[in-house]
């Protein structure tokens, strides 16, 4: 028996085979790196409406980043991969975006399970993880939800069991990899690992049908005796059978919660970037002046609150997008760190703590500045706009999904405390 990975209506891959050779090489700088991600988005963007109305299962466009060669952008060249900083993956997410959200969204998730080793696991359990991801162009998917019960582990001799389920689990139809955690016997430790999703012990309950982020495959996930070889418990002894405190008792192995957290900041501005050129367009081809107002105009680029709303649109999302940038040169920095175990010594709680609160300014900007834009498009663009077959709505519908994931108020109060308080959030993986 298989998993039921498979049962599912999606478009068959070979509609994006002509890009395999189109995009055969990887990037080689930052500039094309972004233009490769500005590529894609182009494609996705031409039938994104139809796609998102559909709720087809995304095998055909995650066919479309392998090929695009994006899931290999951060990871090491010796074996065929990009070697870019999460200063650039950040970028790449947000370009993704603006032209589907769901993808860009799934392409973030995947560079962050990706490096997990890199955070939680040895140096050597990192090498052997890239080489296995990156030779094989794999797409990862994590059962990883710290609002959900944790999954329970129990030892079998050599191996580790996992047993559990999970409301959510981005992407895990579609990946070849699966990140899974639980807690470890009676212990209260935890384990990460990374298991092949093809197999009979990973069941899917194909029940994602939210208002928005349609195309990301987040249902359910049912984890039924899945073993994992006790060296794959990522940054545990396997002699001693307890985590290695020189890689999980440091400051460095929380890096997974601020990096992803940047991840869904990136997105949100990809996808308000992704309505507000939209809208423009549909204003310059469709959008009618307004003829009762007094001062009537003979085109709606005359309009003045047209003008005034997009100019104003512009310059939000303009500083969202340079305060994400700086953020992600915060992360990039904590990431150098990766190489070895004296290095990611170095990290401090601290260090850690002004990365993660320069994090949380981006959430608190991404949050508000997004559905701002995204709801604000339909002022400028006309009752005929708001037409399904626009689609300009699956926008604001899809930062509207995410940004309950976690309340931004608690965000506001997070840097609230540091502001008047000097503190800084405690280093953990979940929060």
């Amino acid at each position: 028996m298989a998993s039921n990975k498979y049962d599912v209506p999606h478009t068959d891959p070979k509609v994006y085979d002509e890009y395999q050779a189109k995009w055969s090489s990887l990037p080689t700088d930052e500039a094309s790196w972004i233009q490769r991600a500005q590529d894609v988005a182009v494609v996705l963007a031409k039938d994104a409406g139809a796609r998102e109305s559909a709720n087809k299962s995304p095998q055909a466009e995650v066919a479309l980043l392998k090929h695009s060669g994006l899931l290999k952008a951060l990871g090491p060249k010796k074996y065929g991969g990009g070697e870019q900083p999460w200063s650039v993956a950040y970028k790449l997410i947000r370009e993704v975006a603006k032209g589907d959200g769901s993808l860009g969204m799934l392409l973030g998730y995947h560079l962050l399970w990706s490096i997990t080793a890199n955070v939680v696991g040895t140096p050597e359990q990192a090498d052997r993880t890239q080489e296995l991801i990156i030779k094989n162009n794999y797409f990862v998917g994590g059962a990883v939800n710290p609002r959900d019960n944790d999954l329970k582990i129990t030892a079998e001799g050599d191996h580790l069991v996992f047993n559990g389920f999970k409301f959510f689990n981005t992407g895990g139809v579609v990946s070849d990899l699966t990140v899974l955690e639980g807690s470890y016997e009676d212990t209260g430790d935890h384990i990460f690992a990374l298991v092949k999703t093809e197999q009979p012990g990973i069941q899917f309950g194909h029940d994602w049908d939210n208002v928005g982020l349609r195309l990301t495959e987040s249902g359910s996930v049912k984890i039924d005796k899945v073993t994992v070889p006790w060296e794959d418990a990522l940054g545990w002894d396997v002699a001693t059978k307890k985590p290695d405190p020189t890689i999980l008792g440091i400051p460095f192995a929380t890096l997974l919660l601020p990096t992803i957290q940047l991840v869904f900041s990136n997105f949100y501005i990809g996808i308000a970037w992704g309505a507000l050129n939209e809208a423009s367009a549909y204003t310059n081809k469709s959008t009618r002046a307004w003829p009762f107002g007094g001062d009537n105009k003979d085109k709606p680029q005359e309009e003045f609150y047209i003008l005034s709303t997009y100019g104003n649109f512009l310059a939000h999302l303009r500083a969202a997008t340079a305060l994400a940038d700086k953020a992600g040169l915060e992360i990039e920095a904590l990431h150098a760190h990766s190489v070895d175990r004296e290095s990611r010594k170095k990290v401090t709680a601290q260090a850690r703590g002004e990365a993660a609160e320069w994090v949380a300014s981006v959430k608190v900007v991404a949050t508000d500045t997004g559905l701002r834009v995204t709801g604000g498009v339909f002022e400028v663009t006309g009752a005929k706009s708001s037409a399904r077959k626009v689609a300009l709505d699956r926008f604001w519908r899809d930062i509207r999904t995410h940004t309950l994931h976690d309340p931004v108020a608690y965000k506001n109060r997070e840097l609230g405390r540091y502001q008047l308080l000097g503190e800084i959030p405690e280093p953990t993986w979940y929060t």
